[in-house]
């Protein structure tokens, strides 16, 4: 507890070129005073500072300083202290730097043996997600031009949003539709003009039902796989005793489903085609639009 307390005492600026330290040492082996200029614009002295401020006050037996390599390498015993040394920790750390990769030495080697699909621009104006976002800060009433595939032309709604969801694929933000009465989820990408903000409302986010609803989403292999197939499926999805289970709200049980490939209302001709299903769809069932 101690620790971790000096830890959280660390100025950001200190902690993020830490972080750049683990993970450049611990995923591309090979850190130098170079990895921390390019990334933060700093002399050559201050890098070497900073790296010698890391092993001395946190982490003196993480790294070694290699000869040959002309930089330090991960110990055997290195134990990160400020990254997640988890693989997907850095697949994540690299889908969100892809743009800066160029600019970051390690990362731009990483980017040499990687490729990620990238999802569309779905341009989202500043001037339409800054209100948004202070009405979920502020719990105030928001007038915007809104359309759907039900409405193409521009609507206007007065909604009270509370919380901007990322699905994977596209932002949205659940809120408190007036013109409906109830909490609905409304794509940034179909906001029109520029919302005009309103006083308060009485509509918070502890009122919305289905997003305070904790459940769990229970995956397992399908059962028309073979014994020797289920264990490769539970090994895909790091199934623990057969099933996987994502904890989530009721109110985006829908986009769970939609990231896993499941589709409820059809199930695929072939296992190994579907290779996975929801144990628990039933339970599911009011949070699904079928």
């Amino acid at each position: 507890m101690k620790r971790k307390q000096q830890l959280n005492q660390i100025r950001w600026d200190l902690a993020l070129r830490y972080r750049l330290i683990e993970t450049i040492a611990w995923w591309e082996g090979r850190l130098t005073t170079g990895h921390l200029m390019q990334s933060f614009g700093i002399s050559r002295q201050q890098a070497s500072k900073d790296i010698n401020t890391y092993l001395t006050e946190h982490a003196p037996k993480n790294l070694t300083y290699d000869k040959h390599l002309k930089g330090y390498k991960p110990s055997k015993v290195f134990k990160p202290l400020f990254i997640d040394g988890s693989a997907s920790a850095y697949l994540h750390l690299l889908n969100q730097n892809r743009e800066r990769a160029e600019h970051v030495e390690g990362l731009a080697f990483a980017y040499a043996h990687t490729e990620l699909l990238l999802i569309p621009d779905r341009s989202i104006r500043p001037e339409i997600l800054r209100p948004i976002l202070q009405a979920c800060r502020e719990g105030l009433r928001l007038e915007t031009d809104y359309v759907s595939l039900a409405n193409p032309r521009p609507e206007t709604r007065v909604i009270v949003p509370h919380t901007l969801v990322f699905t994977g694929m596209r932002w949205h933000v659940r809120a408190y539709c007036e013109k409906n009465g109830d909490f609905r989820d409304f794509v940034l990408s179909r906001f029109r003009g520029a919302p005009d903000l309103i006083h308060a409302s009485d509509h918070k986010r502890e009122a919305d039902v289905d997003w305070m609803a904790e459940i769990d989403v229970i995956f397992e292999p399908d059962r028309r796989l073979k014994p020797e197939q289920k264990l490769i499926i539970e090994a895909d999805y790091g199934m623990q005793n057969g099933q996987l289970l994502i904890r989530t709200r009721g109110a985006l049980v829908q986009y769970i489903l939609q990231r896993y490939q499941i589709d409820p209302t059809k199930i695929q001709a072939k296992a190994a085609a579907q290779q996975i299903v929801v144990a628990n769809l039933e339970e599911l069932g009011r949070w699904l639009y079928v």
